[in-house]
């Protein structure tokens, strides 16, 4: 089973990032579920929601506390909310934002995991360029996907089109692509990075 947490605020997507996910996974032939965990939440609060993927039947519906992935749409709660709790070092996690890991003040933290599991994107950038609007959460989904290996891009893009019709589907598919070719040349850059 791969779990997938994600962090943002009230009004970012949040949930609906979660529910893409899997959306994306039952494209595949694949089984999945998602869920939030809030209270009376107000707009800006912060938010968390869980999507797990598996070939099987998942039969848990706790949330998770040991996540395979790590999605953060807000970079402002890492100061915040112990966002991190219960990440194993062989986890993936990707940040909104253009910064590096250090210039976030987690370099530290970032040495604890694989090089090649840690990456910043600037999700709500490429939304702005693509959508008008600073929504991350589809964009970071495609990012989720070049990082992640673990959901395919073209699923990705059926899920998004199912619950985004006509122009706006479109263009958070086109911010979705966005990412994911960001992400990978991010990678291509580390790996040219460390063979030199």
């Amino acid at each position: 089973m791969f779990q997938v947490r994600i962090h943002g605020r009230g009004g970012q997507g949040v949930v609906a990032a979660a529910e893409i996910l899997s959306v994306a996974a039952f494209v595949e032939g694949r089984h999945a579920q998602a869920f939030p965990s809030f209270g009376s939440e107000r707009m800006g609060a912060p938010v968390v929601s869980f999507c797990r993927i598996d070939d099987r039947p998942i039969r848990t519906h706790e949330p998770v506390m040991e996540p395979d992935a790590l999605i953060v749409q807000d970079v402002t709660l890492i100061h915040q909310v112990d966002l991190f709790a219960g990440l194993p070092s062989d986890a993936y996690v990707l940040v909104n934002t253009s910064r590096s890991f250090d210039e976030l003040g987690l370099g530290e933290f970032a040495r604890r995991f694989h090089r090649d599991h840690l990456l910043t994107c600037p999700a709500t950038e490429l939304a702005l360029e693509h959508l008008g609007r600073p929504l991350p959460n589809a964009a970071l989904l495609g990012g989720f996907a070049a990082l992640t290996g673990r959901i395919s891009l073209d699923a990705i893009d059926t899920a998004v089109r199912q619950r985004f019709t006509g122009a706006v589907g479109e263009d958070n598919v086109a911010a979705v692509r966005a990412a994911y070719r960001y992400v990978t040349l991010e990678e291509d850059e580390m790996v040219d990075a460390s063979t030199d």
